[in-house]
């Protein structure tokens, strides 16, 4: 199977997280949790990132990490290699640790705090422990929050104050961050607006011109790297690419999409090409196209091939400009 491509650039946001082999255990005692927090911090110090939030649960980690300068596949690869290595030592084991390479999300700056609730209330969601006492939870970042003396010089909590009501990192900002972190864990609706349930699934958080722009930014030899063999989150990144790259050549914006009706041609046209062009699931194309149901997107397009020659000049243009890979 090929990898997965890694997105880097400086200044980037990331919520990286990975599970123990086979959902193994891996920080279920104290030494445990020790070394990789040990690892976190030379690792942080080294690459110079910024962590806003983090929690090791018992067969999992959450990290949401800064990265000043485009590094975090030689940072990554360093902690979770030391970290197994000692592990694996300390228990006089062999084998892997993690289940695989970890997983990183790209994050527009205005989701890291949204990912930061999420990363705080993961004990709270196992049932680990009330909200009420997050505090006593050893293993996360909002312990060091609450205690500032315990604070390391690489985190960072001024996203997650600042999402949660432009609060200030002071003693009655912390009470009231917590406050809100237990009115979130109660508030289903607040959860799906800050998009809990697909938290830890994806290639990227944040918004659609967020993503366009990352995509816009990509090497071509880089998109293309992204096979059919990959995760779908990894594929949708190559679709994306191609469609705001259709919408360009007809002059059209996304604002249209959801002004215009289903079968109107030009928009037909581009589903057309999606289909024949990239291989992207009708689905997928019903959803970002805004043209309905698989089978009302399989109707137009197959009716767009058998069309008269009224459909040409949309088709020619779209076909005439064609040099994605």
């Amino acid at each position: 199977m090929a990898r997965r491509t890694r997105i880097e650039y400086a200044g980037a946001f990331y919520h990286v997280l990975n599970r123990g082999n086979y959902r193994s255990w891996i920080f279920d005692t104290d030494g445990a949790r020790k070394s990789f927090e040990s690892c976190l911090k030379q690792c942080c110090l080294a690459k110079g990132w910024q962590l806003h939030a983090w929690v090791l649960m018992g067969n999992h980690y959450h990290l949401c990490i800064e990265t000043p300068e485009p590094n975090l596949v030689d940072g990554m690869k360093w902690l979770q290699s030391t970290f197994a290595n000692r592990f694996n030592r300390y228990r006089q084991a062999n084998g892997h640790v993690f289940q695989g390479r970890y997983k990183a999300i790209l994050l527009d700056g205005d989701a890291v705090g949204a990912v930061c609730h999420y990363i705080h209330l993961n004990p709270v969601r196992a049932g680990l422990i009330d909200c009420a006492k997050l505090q006593d939870y050893s293993s996360s970042s909002f312990r060091r929050l609450w205690h500032p003396r315990e604070r390391e010089s690489y985190e960072s909590f001024e996203s997650c104050l600042e999402s949660a009501g432009g609060l200030k990192d002071t003693a009655l900002g912390r009470r009231l961050y917590r406050e809100y972190l237990s009115w979130l864990s109660e508030e289903d609706t607040a959860k799906k607006a800050l998009g809990f349930e697909s938290m830890s699934s994806g290639w990227a958080k944040g918004t659609q011109d967020f993503k366009k722009a990352v995509l816009e930014d990509l090497q071509d030899d880089v998109a293309c790297r992204v096979s059919e063999s990959e995760a779908a989150e990894m594929r949708e990144s190559r679709w994306e690419r191609a469609t705001v790259d259709l919408l360009s050549r007809l002059n059209r914006s996304d604002s249209e999409l959801d002004d215009s009706p289903k079968g109107v041609v030009w928009k037909v046209a581009i589903a057309r090409m999606l289909r024949e062009r990239y291989l992207v699931p009708n689905v997928w194309i019903g959803r970002r196209l805004v043209m309905g149901q698989t089978s009302t997107v399989q109707s137009l397009v197959s009716r767009h091939r058998t069309a008269n020659k009224q459909n040409d000049k949309i088709w020619e243009t779209l076909q005439k400009h064609e040099t994605l890979g």
